[in-house]
């Protein structure tokens, strides 16, 4: 590590070009080919992914999403001369815009539907159209699909009102992170000003994790067209690169400081903080790509893309932190730090720094009162972990976007609400206004027929799922070309996203469609938006427990290697569980349950994402460890020196808690502005993470883990010596440099990583 510091501070031109060579070729890159994301979250082999299948070979018409343009009348009927015509008109104008193929509506030649009186409500109050692009909703363009918004919302008035939902229509309202991303950098700015007091110091971890992520985000654009990416993987892996990279630079800075407090120079204040603090940060780094990589052991194609991606943007933060970190440290030379203590270094010169103030009382206080203290943590985390008893995985659709949103208008619309708004008739199956609940989320069943007799029961099967309890409406059967693959649509009295929904796609495959193939060779399977993503949470749930023991086990084995002992990892795997428990519950209680969703512009309350327990279980378990091992090494070195417990606790949380409650901070801000992104999944994963961030940093390491180390006593550091015979050994800290001549009182040599971080 000392010589690649060496090389990129004495080259640091070199290494600064390189950087921007790489970030422009891979954005220009990127620009060409263009983005590549998948939206398709269904899982091969499940029911669901074997009806979709089966729908797209024989009715490719039918296997993409539809759109829908939604008009309601407070008053009158929809079939009104006036209202007719407008629509008509307007319907007419949409079919003519670019990138659209058909219109079909309940009025007239201009679009007929196959069924148009179905497109009308029961009250006549609310009527909708469907609209068929020319290209699948990844190829489209906002600006086309815009239009297309604009042109219809333009009959809108004089009583009528008009709203738009679907895939393409939601691309008008995708998420923007410009703003997330300017917010959280200038809290990071304000922090670290403070931390640092100098202006050149403090914009160097932000022009650091801002190169890192730069490149990382065009080289996921191409990521996605070698293999499956999720459209909210840059976004996520921004987030995650942002508040990692920013905070890997700050340790780095802060040892580099340190060094120059110390009376070395700039070249060798920069070579010892990278090969120290360097070390530490390459560790948590690995730590966090092993948890995300963990993914991969799911095998499900939809992960692998987010896992690889995320630890792309990892590996970059690490790359850039050691070694476009100290290219930037030679630039800027002495006024890495502030004014005043370039000053007072001058008058006074270098002196050795002792822990002082709030960090050092706190310190000592948790000594005093370790059980007291390590209850209390222990009650917040417990409390705070309930409400993930009751997590709940389904699909979030449009009806949980923000209320002022047309999609979520359009889709309370034909559930059954007047303007936009729920009624008691979107719960209870109650058609007279709107369509039903279940409408925005239909059940596809999809037969497999071979002979007369399988279709003669298929014809049959609409009556016998009418008298289902639970299902609102049946439409077909409809055959394809060969009369080889039947489909039936049935509405359920239920939202998609509603447990009765679920329950009903149960009770179909379970006990319905047996009986009804009886006697036959006859094959349904049930798809739709509930059954897939129903089928995508059994998966996962299923394989939740081996992706968790693995992550855990990878993550505890890294930390017996690194600090010989059996108590570290098995505390760093309790707290690590504590921290993912805890941060969950209040996902639950804000998405789930609803507490303050709407008024943080989240939109309704909803299901959690069935795959956002895997991706965050990855990403959390990363960041802790990154947290535990920045504040154990500490006093894992004191420990060493003096085998007196109190003190290595006391002295490791005394000089460290400070960088790591300002690192928590700027994370924290980081994290939280994403939830202004706009995009309810990006909003679950930016609350998520900050609320473990905090609770790991305030509760967990400055209190639960000193208080828990104190209690222990020389428990913490037991490792039999058979076991640690045969151990390999590695270490965060560089080799004792021996021939280092210093006539100030700075660090020791092998000093650990956090020593004034």
């Amino acid at each position: 590590m000392t010589s690649l510091a060496r090389w990129c501070f004495r080259r640091r031109i070199v290494v600064i070009v390189l950087w921007l060579a790489a970030f422009a070729g891979v954005a220009v890159a990127a620009g060409a080919m263009g983005s590549a994301y998948s939206t398709d979250y269904e899982v091969p082999g499940t029911e669901s992914g074997q009806a979709g299948a089966l729908l797209t070979k024989a009715f490719p018409g039918q296997s993409g999403d539809s759109d829908t343009i939604v008009w309601h009348t407070d008053t009158g009927s929809v079939r009104a001369g006036a209202v007719k015509k407008r629509m008509t008109q307007t319907l007419r104008d949409v079919a003519g815009l670019p990138g659209v193929s058909q219109v079909h509506g309940p009025y007239g030649r201009a679009g007929d539907g196959p069924h148009p009186q179905r497109q009308i409500s029961r009250d006549r109050h609310t009527a909708y159209a469907t609209v068929v692009f020319d290209r699948p909703t990844d190829e489209l363009r906002a600006g086309q699909v815009k239009k297309v918004v604009d042109t219809a919302r333009a009959a809108a008035g004089h009583g009528l009102q008009v709203e738009l939902g679907g895939a393409g229509i939601a691309l008008t309202e995708a998420p923007r992170a410009q703003l997330p991303e300017v917010i959280g950098l200038c809290v990071a700015a304000v922090v670290l000003f403070l931390a640092f007091g100098s202006l050149a110091a403090t914009f160097l971890p932000i022009i650091t994790a801002l190169a890192a992520v730069g490149t990382a985000s065009a080289a996921i654009t191409l990521l996605g067209h070698a293999m499956t990416v999720a459209d909210f993987a840059p976004m996520l892996g921004m987030l995650i690169g942002l508040g990692v990279g920013i905070d890997y630079a700050l340790f780095i800075v802060t040892r580099h400081r340190k060094g120059l407090r110390a009376g070395l120079s700039v070249q060798e204040a920069a070579e010892r903080a990278v090969s120290v603090s360097g070390r530490a940060v390459v560790f948590a780094g690995a730590t966090v790509c092993i948890a995300l990589l963990g993914m991969l052991i799911l095998r499900l194609s939809f992960l692998n893309g987010v896992a690889l991606a995320a630890s792309l943007t990892v590996v970059l933060t690490v790359a850039a932190s050691v070694t476009l970190l100290p290219a930037l440290l030679g630039l800027i030379g002495m006024r890495a730090l502030g004014r005043r203590e370039r000053r007072r270094l001058a008058d006074r010169g270098p002196r050795p720094e002792q822990p002082t103030g709030i960090a050092a009382r706190w310190a000592s206080f948790v000594e005093r009162h370790p059980k007291l203290l390590g209850m209390t943590a222990a009650v917040v985390m417990i409390v705070l972990a309930l409400p993930t008893f009751g997590l709940h995985l389904g699909t979030s659709d449009q009806g949980n976007n923000p209320a002022t949103s047309t999609t979520r208008k359009a889709y309370d619309l034909l559930a059954g609400g007047a303007n936009g708004g729920e009624t008691g008739g979107a719960n209870t199956g109650d058609t007279r206004s709107g369509f039903g609940p279940g409408f925005n989320g239909p059940l596809t069943l999809v037969g497999s027929l071979d002979g007369p007799k399988d279709r003669l029961a298929f014809n049959k099967l609409p009556q016998r799922l009418r008298e289902v309890p639970g299902v609102a409406q049946v439409g077909g059967p409809e055959f394809d070309g060969s009369r080889g693959t039947g489909v039936i649509t049935v509405v359920p009295t239920s939202s998609p996203q509603s447990q009765q929904t679920s329950a009903l796609v149960q009770r179909l495959r379970t006990d319905v469609l047996p009986g009804a193939a009886a006697g036959t060779t006859m094959r349904v399977h049930v798809g739709g938006i509930t059954a897939s993503y129903d089928d995508f949470a059994s998966v996962i749930v299923g394989k939740l427990p081996l992706f968790v023991g693995v992550v855990i086990a990878l993550g505890s084995v890294l930390l017996l290697l690194a600090f010989r002992s059996i108590g570290i990892p098995v505390k760093a795997a309790l707290m690590n569980v504590a921290a993912v428990a805890s941060s969950f519950g209040i996902v639950v209680a804000i998405f789930q349950w609803g507490w303050g969703s709407e008024s943080l512009g989240l939109g309704s309350a909803g299901p959690i994402e069935p795959f956002l327990p895997v991706i965050m279980v990855s990403v959390l378990f990363g960041l802790s460890m990154d947290y535990q091992v920045f504040l154990v090494s500490r006093m894992y070195e004191e420990w060493q020196l003096t085998h007196d417990n109190r003190r290595a606790v006391r002295v490791g949380l005394a000089e460290t808690s400070r960088v790591i409650n300002s690192a928590a901070v700027i994370m924290i801000a980081v994290f939280g502005a994403f939830v202004l992104s706009g995009d309810r999944i990006i909003a679950m994963f930016g609350i998520g993470l900050a609320a473990a961030v905090a609770l790991d940093a305030f509760v967990l390491r400055t209190l639960l883990v000193p208080a828990l180390m104190h209690m222990l006593g020389g428990a913490n550091w037991w490792l039999p010596s058979w076991l640690d015979r045969r151990l390999p050994r590695i270490s965060i800290e560089p080799p004792p440099q021996t021939d280092e001549q210093t006539p100030s009182p700075g660090p020791r040599d092998g000093e650990s990583p956090l020593v004034g971080v």
